[in-house]
């Protein structure tokens, strides 16, 4: 075991010198050196693979519930789906922190399985019922939540700490580029077989994601030493963050951002069949939402190539100002002819924007209490935007486009609230 320890720290040292004296021609923290590390590549390859699906499923999911009833129905699905990240947000990060994190996130995706083979079985009965959908929808929203923080804080321990930049840009990357993929897939299958073929794919596509967990080596426990008990012990991440400057104010642009600006997400079908001439259960609608899913995959990457050398608190601000201007261009927008490039560059400063955010704050907390922390940014960049679906439902049967401008308003604040020296510190302080 010291052998073989030893020979990695020669190899980590021998590359990272023979990086520094230009034998080699990629640079640390950029994506091309993440993916040089082999237990990042496995579990990053298993994950992409699982996320093609979940996308087939959330598109088509989104368009079948459109069909059915409503766009209030669909905000509905959309809170089932990520309302739980943030109700048990607390819990999750807590057990990132404490359990056998390789145990428990296979169990978890193992549930998520289970979850879509009985959404693929039960949409094909005649009638079926809106609640037993949601019912469905919502248990296995539940395990993706209880999944989040962990797989966050294993994420970091499989690259060294000078190529985080590049892991998470690639994890951010496969996340948006299964966008581009899943609902291209899924909209076709969905349009010629109908929904229960593509849920079931999606449950399969979890296998590879376990496979990944297996083979993968990562730390499975973090040693964490956690001295509160009952409730404490449930909020110790809330406190942990709230008497950190920077952690506080990543956490206020990411949550305000996910309740009042990113709705366009879940009423994007609501938007283009009402106001753009695009049907939901269409090609024209899949290539609408391919294109968003490209653009935010292009943003992703570009943190860990083209700007790979710029500091990420200064992309922020820049990203965030050219997606206020892109949503609010996608609000005016009556007609499909300028919609794809809109919604590209839209996902394109998105994802900018949000990489940039998660870099700061994964490289500004130790692993100690990376489950706790990391919990909170699972809940505002999935569990904040499912609440805003509910609150947000009753405005969008009234008017899509109202939402989307409100959303572009706010981006503007927080344009002044993400000043690049309010995003950076010298000493590493949790």
């Amino acid at each position: 075991m010291t052998t073989a320890t030893s020979a990695e720290d020669f190899d980590a040292e021998a590359v990272a010198d023979a990086c520094e004296d230009g034998d080699v021609t990629w640079q640390r923290g950029t994506a091309r050196a993440a993916l040089r590390h082999r237990d990042f590549t496995i579990l990053w390859s298993g994950m992409f693979a699982s996320n093609i699906g979940t996308w087939m499923q959330t598109i088509v999911l989104g368009a079948y519930a459109r069909n059915v009833a409503s766009n209030d129905y669909v905000g509905y699905l959309g809170f089932a789906v990520l309302g739980p990240l943030v109700l048990l947000a607390p819990v999750s990060g807590l057990l990132a922190d404490m359990v056998d994190r390789r145990r428990f996130l296979i169990t978890m995706q193992g549930a998520q399985l289970v979850g879509a083979f009985a959404l693929a079985g039960y949409v094909t009965v005649d009638h079926p019922s809106k609640l037993i959908i949601f019912t469905i929808v919502l248990m296995s929203g539940v395990a993706n939540a209880l999944t989040g923080p962990a797989m966050s804080a294993i994420s970091p321990s499989l690259v060294p700490k000078e190529d985080l930049p590049g892991a998470i840009s690639l994890f951010s990357f496969q996340m948006n580029m299964s966008r581009v993929i899943g609902p291209l897939i899924g909209l076709a299958l969905f349009e010629r077989f109908g929904p229960g073929i593509v849920f079931a794919i999606n449950a399969v596509t979890y296998v590879f994601a376990m496979l990944g967990l297996i083979f993968a080596r990562y730390p499975r426990r973090t040693g964490a030493v956690i001295n509160e008990r009952g409730l404490a012990r449930l909020a110790s991440g809330f406190k942990i963050a709230w008497h950190d400057r920077l952690l506080r104010r990543v956490l206020f642009i990411l949550w305000t951002m996910s309740l009042l600006s990113l709705n366009f997400i879940q009423f994007m079908s609501g938007h283009a069949q009402e106001n753009l001439g695009i049907a939901a259960k269409s090609r024209e609608y899949g290539w609408l939402y391919a294109s968003f899913g490209f653009g935010a995959a292009a943003g992703a990457m570009s943190v860990g190539t083209l700007f790979a050398k710029l500091p990420k608190d200064r992309l922020v601000r820049p990203a965030l100002a050219a997606m206020a201007v892109f949503l609010a261009i996608f609000s005016t927008l009556r007609s499909s002819t300028f919609a794809y490039i809109t919604v590209l560059l839209l996902g394109y400063f998105y994802f900018l924007a949000i990489t940039a955010l998660s870099t700061v704050m994964q490289s500004n907390i130790s692993d100690q209490v990376r489950g706790r922390v990391m919990s909170l940014w699972i809940m505002g960049f999935g569990g904040a935007v499912g609440f805003a679906s509910l609150i947000w439902a009753p405005v969008a049967k009234w008017s899509v486009a109202f939402v989307l401008t409100f959303g572009a308003s706010w981006l503007v604040v927080l344009v002044f609230a993400a000043a690049p020296r309010s995003l950076r510190r010298e000493t590493l302080n949790v």
